[in-house]
């Protein structure tokens, strides 16, 4: 156990620092766009709750009329996605230890999951890498194809997840040592 706890230590800041690296460049705003200044000052005007929305906006519980109008709406557009917050105080420590504590415990995962393998070294690193894929494919690919987040978005954060996860593979996969083989 203290070296799963150790490979997650160290594959979670790991993957941290990559991760940091990246959305510190330009890379880590491939596919983002700035809202243009008219949008921006309606959304300041006449939002005021915190939340994640989605629009068309649609009644709570529509008519059958209503949601017809909602359906032909969507479909003339525009629609899409938008987190709100009424103000940002500016990336602070508890953003980035979270950060940081979400990358171990993702790490742990991988590191158990590594305990149980017996594989060679580069094969385990490799499932770590697979790992990291899964997550990608499971989650950014669903909000490609249901909310037509950008593509380029997309791959970016599919590169950063998935090199991300190689690179902390190397050191979990180093330091939790594998599986002894079960006889069949």
């Amino acid at each position: 156990m203290k070296r799963i706890v150790l490979a997650a230590l160290a594959g979670g800041i790991v993957f941290f620092i990559w991760s940091s690296i990246i959305h510190m460049s330009p890379l880590g705003m491939i596919g983002i766009r700035s809202l243009p200044e008219p949008a921006y000052q309606a959304i300041k005007t006449n939002m005021g709750e915190a939340g994640l929305y989605f629009f068309p906006g649609m009644e709570e519980k529509p008519t059958p009329e209503q949601k017809k109008a909602w359906e032909q709406r969507l479909k003339t557009g525009p629609y899409g996605l938008l987190v709100f917050s009424p103000g940002y105080g500016g990336m602070g420590a508890q953003q980035l230890i979270g950060e940081l504590l979400t990358d171990i415990v993702a790490a742990f995962i991988a590191a158990t999951i590594l305990a149980l393998i017996a594989a060679a070294y580069i094969r385990r690193a490799m499932v770590v890498t697979l790992i990291g894929a899964f997550g990608w494919v499971s989650l950014l690919l669903s909000y490609w194809l249901w909310y037509n987040f950008p593509t380029k978005y997309i791959l970016n954060e599919g590169f950063i997840e998935i090199v991300g996860w190689f690179l902390a593979g190397l050191v979990i996969a180093k330091i939790v040592p594998p599986r002894a083989a079960v006889p069949a």
